[in-house]
């Protein structure tokens, strides 16, 4: 991790879970990071987690990641404060456990689904791709995937969130050839957990099974981070011991 060092590292859903602890860790590793999220007072309260020397490389911004105005704002405020991006984390996502795909009225659901989990982080990467571009940085983009974007398991809650990660699998190949065909050294990593203990899995905080802690998460991107130029991981897959699927 010593070479991104004092590099900007942008962190979507940085407000809880998985995003805040990544949003911490890459502070931790001296990492310059900005956290995006629509709750931005919780980024803000983040930096009481964090030591005094480290606690003032954390900044908010407000973003709702399913509007693209918000979006480009964020990024054109990242470059104009910061110089741009190296390091992009998509974590924004947002799960509707008791929506089906066939239920009657489910559209708005289905559309908040499909524009956070993966139009907004296409969007999100675009910006981060364009600023890595514009500067010849070359950066990291990582994507929190899920292991349903591999494997459905036989649940009656998934609706369209399957669907939504298998296209992050799609997209994370896509963007590696287009990053490759461009003649750039980008990497593109996705990083599928299995049950993790966020927000956006109800009751996880009481769950005594099997499960992942949003730490697990962050340690796997700070690894995807830290690897040698040459090297770029593809997938990640992390399932906690002893999970059935």
């Amino acid at each position: 991790m010593d070479r991104w060092t004092g590099k900007v590292a942008v962190v979507t859903g940085a407000s809880s879970g998985i995003g805040a602890a990544t949003a911490k860790a890459l502070v931790r590793a001296g990492m310059v990071t900005i956290g995006l999220a629509r709750r931005v007072e919780l980024i803000e309260a983040l930096k009481t987690e964090l030591p005094a020397d480290a606690s003032g490389r954390l900044h908010g911004i407000r973003c709702d990641v399913t509007r693209e105005e918000d979006i480009l704002a964020a990024y054109r405020q990242i470059e104009a404060q910061h110089g741009g991006v190296d390091v992009q984390i998509n974590c924004a996502g947002i799960a509707r456990h008791t929506i089906r795909v066939l239920q009657a009225n489910n559209t708005q659901d289905l559309r908040d689904i499909v524009n956070t989990n993966l139009l907004g982080l296409t969007l999100c990467s675009r910006e981060a791709y364009l600023s890595m571009q514009k500067r010849s940085v070359d950066g990291h983009i990582v994507h929190i995937n899920s292991i349903v974007g591999h494997s459905i398991p036989p649940l009656n809650t998934l609706n369209i969130y399957p669907a939504v990660k298998y296209g992050i699998t799609a997209l994370t190949e896509t963007m590696r050839q287009e990053l490759r065909f461009a003649g750039t050294k980008i990497k593109v990593t996705s990083i599928s957990p299995g049950l993790t203990r966020t927000p956006i899995n109800p009751n996880s905080d009481t769950y005594t099974g099997p499960i992942l802690e949003p730490e697990d998460i962050a340690d796997a991107i700070l690894y995807a981070l830290g690897t040698p130029p040459r090297v770029q991981i593809h997938e990640l897959t992390i399932k906690p011991v002893g999970e059935v699927e």
